[in-house]
């Protein structure tokens, strides 16, 4: 299927790894021009490299921190009129609600709410003008489902999602189509790495939990990066322009509700 995106320009934050790469490469193929963002310079520019390499599209890497005005401000340099914007940070850690002071909920709600909100605001009016925009917030499946030891990331994905709700209303007339897609389960570093944590607390190894919760799963794995990619994508083509504040649960059924 063509999505009708070659030449257009995309945002996608946090995108040397797991699903902000695989949105990155699915663009990519599509011949989206990209702009990668990721605090850590040396993966961000290895992954920068090899999608030039492989999908031959314009690809501009920048290192920063876009939790930061200063790094949403280089961000936005490189790509002042984007066409796609592709919101993604990883969570807060997990953890007791009795544990948390006021500096775990601002960090919380800086990286997973408001930093979504002011990208959003620097790039939507000019989206509504050229009569295009795909903005898409990677939040998680815990917004449709919450697990009680990731409170912090609950409540602030869950505020990003109330704002989208409004907003994305108004937008849509213009073109411009806002969406949320959760991530349940998927084969990451932050999924790998949370298990071997818990593999060691309990002395067990981490291969053993990571199987364990696969078969729990009702489709028997984990989802890859790739086919993430592929609904981001598909999200941001224009055969998407009548879906519009939605959230996209993405978990291999493990949600068991009808809604």
């Amino acid at each position: 299927m063509d999505l009708g995106l070659t030449g257009r320009t995309a945002i996608v934050c946090a995108s040397s790894k797991g699903l902000g790469r695989g949105c990155a490469e699915a663009l990519a193929a599509a011949g989206v021009n990209l702009v990668l963002n990721a605090r850590t310079p040396g993966p961000l520019e290895e992954t920068a490299d090899a999608i030039r390499t492989r999908f031959g599209v314009s690809v501009t890497a920048v290192a920063a921190d876009v939790t930061t005005e200063a790094g949403r401000a280089a961000v936005l340099a490189a790509a002042p009129n984007p066409d796609i914007l592709i919101n993604n940070a990883g969570g807060p850690p997990p953890g007791d609600f009795r544990d948390w002071e006021r500096d775990a909920w601002i960090a919380a709600l800086d990286a997973n709410m408001l930093t979504p909100i002011f990208l959003i605001r620097a790039v939507v009016d000019g989206m509504m003008a050229r009569g295009f925009g795909r903005i898409v917030n990677i939040t998680s499946g815990a917004v449709k489902m919450p697990i009680d030891s990731l409170g912090l990331s609950n409540g602030a994905r869950a505020g990003l999602t109330g704002f989208v709700a409004g907003l994305s209303r108004k937008t849509v007339r213009h073109g411009v189509t806002i969406n949320g897609l959760l991530p349940g389960p998927f084969e990451t570093d932050r999924l790998r790495s949370t298990a071997a944590k818990n593999a060691a607390a309990l002395g067990r190894t981490a291969e053993d939990l990571l199987e364990e919760r696969r078969q729990q799963n009702p489709a028997g794995r984990f989802g890859t990066a790739e086919e993430f990619g592929a609904a981001c994508a598909f999200l941001c083509s224009v055969h998407a322009g009548f879906i519009t504040g939605q959230n996209l649960l993405m978990d291999g059924g493990a949600y068991p509700g009808t809604l």
